[in-house]
């Protein structure tokens, strides 16, 4: 079977203005689910001292969480189909609720498995509102704007991403200092998780009784035909999968060690308190480029834009692996600005023109960020091995790929059958 214009199918269902009040509400939720993610990044260092974790092991923190997104993507996508984005969104954030109202009981007992039982279930929340409110941003208004809007967005995600460090650097990581054994350690997780909780069932509270857009492109029956199999049928929809998967490999595999590594003699022999800070800059530099980006991507060709980024990406962190001190530590900082636009514009790119397939396109890219659970293990395998410094080739491999995928694995076929 051949569809010779997945383009003008979507060119035709999508609204020609943009819906400025649901972007804005939606918006919020993209904050959430950043600050969320970014925790890990906190939470491994912590557990790894709790529990006396090696690195391989304080990777699990990741691969519980992003394992989520693999296993729960499929089920997700048809729920979604089912009852719709609007209701989407509050039954994801009650979720993300009841996961991070889990972490209570997982530090009074503690129990590092109950603990990843927690994670996988706060992020099973946050997969119901990835597959929701990505390609709810990329219907919201004109295609030709999708990867400007989406970008936008993730703006807002990354400023999440910015203040979780400080937030859980001076919560978590800060009150381990007064702390005056292992169990006063753990407990240090309990009243930061359960205000976040209370947040997100507030969050969801509110946007049940919001009126959002339908937009019938995503809601209609036409959605609820769509095929997995048949989405897959798209050459590019495959090739942005796997850029997501290596993308988001590559960018929590840096965040996660960040607190090592800036720990390291060799490099700043920060305490963790004083690094988690400096993950805030990682995070923030993805915010700003973010706020760039939503600009740039207007006048300019979106694949070329994410090719570019990747190149300068894989080269700084080439350059990481060559130096020491602060120029390694700059360096590795400085790939987060570059990061900021990859995720968005490969998710964009990837749903383009899928039509009545883009809930079900929505659900395989949101599968791929199983990358975020596998390679983080990978690269606390080599950490462990040759050492936190050196494992930083892997993600400058993935950047190489995601270099490819811009310039050329973005480009547009016809659905094969």
């Amino acid at each position: 079977m051949e569809v010779s214009t997945p383009r003008a199918t979507a060119a035709a269902d999508a609204p020609s203005r943009t819906h400025v009040g649901a972007l804005g509400v939606v918006t919020t939720i993209f904050f959430m689910w950043g600050f969320l993610t970014c925790m890990n990044d906190i939470l491994i260092p912590h557990l790894k001292n709790v529990f006396h974790l090696g690195y391989a092991e304080g990777a699990l923190v990741q691969f519980s969480f992003f394992s989520a997104y693999f296993l729960m993507s499929l089920p997700a996508g048809k729920l979604v189909a089912r009852i719709g984005y609007k209701r989407g969104l509050p039954f994801g954030l009650a979720t993300a609720g009841v996961g991070a109202l889990l972490f209570y009981p997982a530090a009074s007992l503690p129990s590092y498995p109950f603990f990843l039982a927690a994670l996988f279930v706060l992020a099973t929340g946050i997969t119901i509102l990835q597959v929701t409110a990505n390609p709810y941003v990329a219907v919201l208004g004109p295609p030709a704007t999708a990867s400007s809007r989406l970008n936008l967005t993730q703006a807002f995600n990354s400023l999440g991403t910015t203040v979780a460090p400080y937030f859980g650097g001076h919560f978590i990581l800060g009150a381990v200092k007064h702390a005056e054994s292992p169990l006063a350690e753990a407990h240090a997780v309990r009243l930061p998780y359960l205000g976040l909780a209370v947040m997100l069932f507030v969050l969801a509270g509110a946007l049940a009784i919001l009126k959002l857009p339908t937009i019938a492109s995503v809601e209609g029956e036409e959605a609820k035909r769509g095929s997995f199999r048949g989405a897959l049928r798209y050459p590019h929809l495959r090739r942005a999968a796997l850029g997501i998967f290596l993308y988001v490999g590559a960018e929590v595999s840096i965040g996660s060690f960040l607190v090592n590594f800036f720990g390291l003699p060799s490099i700043a022999a920060m305490t963790e308190a004083q690094a988690a800070k400096y993950v805030s800059v990682y995070w923030g530099g993805a915010m700003v480029g973010r706020f760039i980006g939503s600009a740039v991507l207007r006048k300019h060709d979106p694949g070329r834009v994410l090719g570019a980024s990747a190149i300068v990406a894989a080269l700084l962190v080439t350059a990481t692996l060559l130096v020491d001190g602060p120029l390694a530590m700059g360096a590795i900082l400085a790939v987060g600005l570059f990061n900021s636009i990859m995720f968005p514009t490969i998710f964009t790119l990837g749903i383009e023109g899928l039509g009545k397939l883009t809930s079900q396109g929505s659900s395989i890219l949101v599968m791929s960020i199983v990358g975020g659970a596998i390679l983080p293990v990978i690269f606390g395998w080599l950490a462990d091995r040759i050492g936190v410094h050196h494992a930083f080739f892997l993600p400058a491999l993935c950047y190489l790929y995601i270099v490819h995928f811009g310039f050329r694995g973005s480009r547009h076929a016809a659905a094969v059958a």
